[in-house]
């Protein structure tokens, strides 16, 4: 499976974005896919994730009823929208693949998309 993520920008809080993850590959409609960032000097961490068709939806505290995980199988896409942005979000978010299910732990997400930027200014 291959993944690319898009849909970043530098934006002000308050402000909302959609990012985008579309994948390439036979079996990704049975993977779950979730969103992770990575700020400057920290570690990539969990923000979202869903499973297979959508059913199973999981999110990190801090972004509870402002990010939005969804997927259209039939365009092999996930996406994150994002509103009321805030500074702290500011990160590079990626997707990645699991054949486990929406799990969200790192380590169960056997590829990766390259990343995309997300700047949120206050």
């Amino acid at each position: 499976v291959q993944l690319q993520a898009s849909g970043g920008g530098q934006v002000q809080a308050g402000a909302s974005l959609r990012l985008s993850c579309v994948a390439s590959g036979q079996s990704f409609n049975t993977y779950a896919v979730a969103w992770f960032r990575q700020a400057g000097g920290k570690e990539r961490e969990f923000v979202a994730t869903i499973n297979w068709n959508g059913s199973n939806k999981v999110y990190e505290d801090s972004v509870k009823g402002r990010f939005t995980i969804s997927r259209d199988n039939a365009k092999k896409t996930v996406y994150l929208q994002m509103d009321s942005l805030k500074p702290e979000d500011t990160a590079v978010y990626y997707c990645g693949a699991s054949p486990k299910g929406p799990v969200k732990q790192r380590i169960w997400y056997d590829w990766w998309g390259q990343g995309t930027q997300v700047t949120v200014s206050s």
